[in-house]
């Protein structure tokens, strides 16, 4: 027996989630049986980050045992013919039969959110960005998010349907970045388009708090919160005080890193 470490991709647009639901196709689905037809067993992967509807992946981490004799480094070439096309595995490896994706020492996570920010929305981003027609102040964003870095309660900024009792986390990094739009029409590049990027680093992330964080940071933008609102709602540890979930196709988990790879 073997343990596969699969490094996945995936546009989760049309995906009910990682996490197999009875109300719609998964990726752990869709993994499970391609997996299981690839290898003439009954393959059941265990994943690093159970993303949500419709939130998108570069970096996400699974893992399976088999008996199969394909090269573990072959397996994802193996697996990517029998995918849909917006799922792709990007890295295959063997690891310690006693490896897991979540159990491991010195775990960090990095997501970003992506929004479009323009006076008309673009249809080649709607899949894989927010649309937000006000003009975007990115230095207030910025101030508002170092408020956030550290460990600190982000009660605030978890959904309030999670059963998780601590929500103790810590961020390493919160940058907001402005990138200018070079795609699409003249008029949309002339109309000033460009997209924001919120980029997180931490040990770990509790329920809708990436979305949160992009949410609030968002109204910070928009001028509805002064910077230091931030800082007051960190330290409520209420989620009614915290802005908005933002979209999900905003967010991608971007990259896991594990204390060995670091």
């Amino acid at each position: 027996m073997r343990r596969i470490k699969l490094t996945v991709a995936y546009d989760g647009t049309n995906y009910c989630g990682w996490q197999i639901q009875p109300n719609g196709i998964t990726i752990e689905e869709i993994l499970n049986k391609k997996l299981s037809a690839l290898t003439k067993e009954d393959i059941r992967v265990i994943g690093a980050s159970r993303t949500d509807s419709g939130v998108h992946a570069l970096g996400n981490v699974a893992v399976f045992d088999t008996e199969s004799t394909i090269p573990p480094e072959r397996m994802a070439l193996a697996l990517n013919q029998k995918l849909p096309e917006d799922i792709v595995i990007v890295k295959s490896e063997e690891v310690p039969l006693s490896w897991h994706p979540r159990y491991q020492d010195h775990i960090t996570k990095t997501y970003e959110y992506h929004i479009y920010n323009a006076r008309t929305a673009n249809p080649m981003k709607k899949r894989t960005s927010t649309f937000v027609y006000v003009p975007l102040d990115v230095e207030k964003m910025r101030e508002g998010a170092a408020f956030l870095v550290g460990e600190h309660d982000f009660a605030s900024f978890c959904c309030i349907r999670t059963n998780t009792e601590d929500t103790v986390r810590c961020i390493h990094s919160l940058e907001v970045e402005e990138l200018p739009c070079t795609e699409g029409a003249f008029s949309y590049r002339e109309a000033g388009a460009r997209e924001i990027v919120i980029r997180v680093t931490g040990n770990g992330f509790l329920y809708n708090m990436v979305r949160i964080i992009a949410g609030t940071l968002i109204r910070v933008g928009r001028g509805f919160y002064e910077p230091e609102k931030v800082r007051e709602i960190l330290e409520a540890r209420v989620r009614t005080e915290a802005g908005v979930t933002a979209p999900p196709q905003g967010l991608v988990l971007m990259e896991i890193r594990y204390g060995e790879e670091r």
